[in-house]
């Protein structure tokens, strides 16, 4: 679906406030076409973040001076962050596409479900899942759960989870973590779309973040309809 101009700028906004930059500054760099920079030296962390055509890096100044001449679609790769910051100890994080939307498609159930906000089923199901998933979804910073739930042999079992933290009081920021022996049967999406529109009723527009190279959750951000926004790089440094 098409995001409208002014959730566009919605995001921005969020984007701007958490990164420690002015309001208005992502509209004033794509004004003048120049990436918005902010030094920070005492950061432990430089990132790298382009939104409907602006783009800008905070770090270091030195990490900053050495980026100047460098393309942005060179700064959106993981290898190019962690070149320019290998003397300062450089490591791990990647980068992640942004997706964004201010209205979905109602995803209907093929039959009725039990939905559950209650943390103890989040946890369990945390507990089925891979590590890595349970780590890149962050269910615990997700304070808002909507955990599909079934009967199995005569025990409620919690199948998918959708869930969403607000940022800045503008976006829901989403995630979704499914049990691996109940995958490919639309639960992700059912469960994201359940949390989706449970933020939409509270006027926030969505956000979902997902590593470029998680097949699987880009393919689910376009099933639930949500369009590509931007990407987020960045590197630890330490």
């Amino acid at each position: 679906m098409t995001l409208d101009p002014g959730s566009a700028a919605i995001v921005q906004l969020a984007w701007a406030r958490r990164l420690g930059l002015d309001d208005d500054a992502f509209g004033t760099a794509l004004a003048s076409g120049e990436r918005i920079v902010r030094a920070d030296e005492s950061a432990r962390t430089v990132e790298f973040v382009r939104l409907f055509g602006s783009s800008v890096l905070v770090g270091p100044q030195a990490i900053i001076d050495a980026a100047a001449d460098i393309p942005d679609a060179d700064m959106a790769q993981h290898v190019t962050l962690l070149t320019l910051t290998r003397e300062h100890g450089g490591h791990g994080l990647g980068a992640a596409a942004l997706f964004f939307a201010d209205d979905l498609p109602l995803q209907q159930p093929a039959e009725e479900m039990t939905v559950s906000h209650g943390n103890a089923e989040a946890i369990e199901l945390e507990g089925r899942c891979p590590p890595d998933d349970v780590n890149e979804v962050g269910l615990s910073d997700l304070e808002n759960r909507f955990t599909i739930v079934h009967e199995v042999d005569g025990r409620r079992m919690p199948l998918a989870c959708g869930a969403y933290t607000e940022w800045e009081g503008l976006l829901a920021h989403l995630g979704v973590l499914v049990d691996p022996e109940w995958r490919r049967r639309g639960l992700g999406t059912l469960a994201a779309s359940i949390a989706a529109h449970e933020a939409l009723a509270a006027g926030l527009t969505l956000q979902w973040r997902t590593d470029v190279s998680n097949t699987g959750s880009l393919a689910l951000a376009r099933r639930l309809g949500l369009s590509a926004g931007g990407i987020q790089t960045s590197v630890n440094l330490g």
